[in-house]
């Protein structure tokens, strides 16, 4: 059988589990609604002036920042490692946003700041349509190197990891910003101060939530995991 016919395979025994669930009544089934709740929360109408979905991952997307408040995928411990494809795509504009709404690959060039993806690269090289979904810029925000070269990897990799482990794991990144943000590039995208990693398998019974400043002059060289993890409950925009 081919990648892409085991790729379809799987999601259609997934769905078809999924069902049986619902069907039975299962207690598995209170997991998948809270789980359903805590992204409602960040990825809404409300919140969000585009809600853009791109099949493998959903972004809450602010267009005054002209960048994403947070974004929502879930990990298939089965497609971990799959096929890691070496060649990456190019960076390209969100086509469902508006032109004056869009950043662009250039609003990045010596500004200091690194492209930074929320939704990770290699967390999706497992097909080439999943991993282009993650080149989009709405997928993107500045990232001080430091911080997204080191120890946010670490926690991406964390990530995985738990997939592997529990089956799967829910995944939402969330970015904070102060109310007049520094911006850069012509079209004026917006930095953070900090952004947070949820993650969470309620079927399992885990969950964690970690907190990243955006700051300069970090230094990694000392740090670890657990010094970024947060109260669940302190989590928000």
């Amino acid at each position: 059988m081919s990648f892409k016919g085991e790729v379809m395979k799987k999601t259609v025994v997934g769905l078809l589990v999924s069902i049986l669930f619902i069907g039975c009544g299962s207690s598995s089934t209170e997991g998948r609604v809270e789980e359903s709740l805590l992204k409602s929360k960040f990825i809404n109408n409300s919140s969000c002036d585009e809600i853009i979905d791109k099949v493998f991952l959903e972004i809450c997307y602010d267009n005054s920042l002209k960048a994403a408040k947070s974004v929502a995928y879930k990990l298939d411990g089965d497609l971990v490692n799959e096929l890691n494809i070496k060649d990456r795509p190019f960076f390209y504009e969100e086509p469902s946003l508006d032109r004056e709404n869009r950043a662009s690959f250039r609003d990045y060039t010596r500004s200091g700041y690194d492209r930074g993806h929320l939704a990770p690269d290699a967390a999706f090289d497992w097909s080439e349509e999943s991993l282009e979904a993650t080149y989009s810029l709405a997928n993107i925000i500045p990232q001080i190197p430091e911080v997204n070269q080191e120890m946010w990897v670490d926690v991406e990799k964390l990530a995985r990891r738990k997939a592997v482990e529990l089956g799967s794991v829910n995944v939402l990144n969330i970015v904070k910003y102060n109310s007049n943000p520094n911006r850069i590039g012509a079209n004026g995208i917006a930095v953070s101060k900090g952004y947070y990693k949820v993650l969470y398998n309620k079927d399992e019974n885990y969950e964690a939530c970690y907190y990243y400043e955006n700051r300069e002059n970090t230094n990694s060289s000392r740090d670890t995991k657990e010094r970024h993890l947060v109260e669940c409950s302190t989590v928000n925009y």
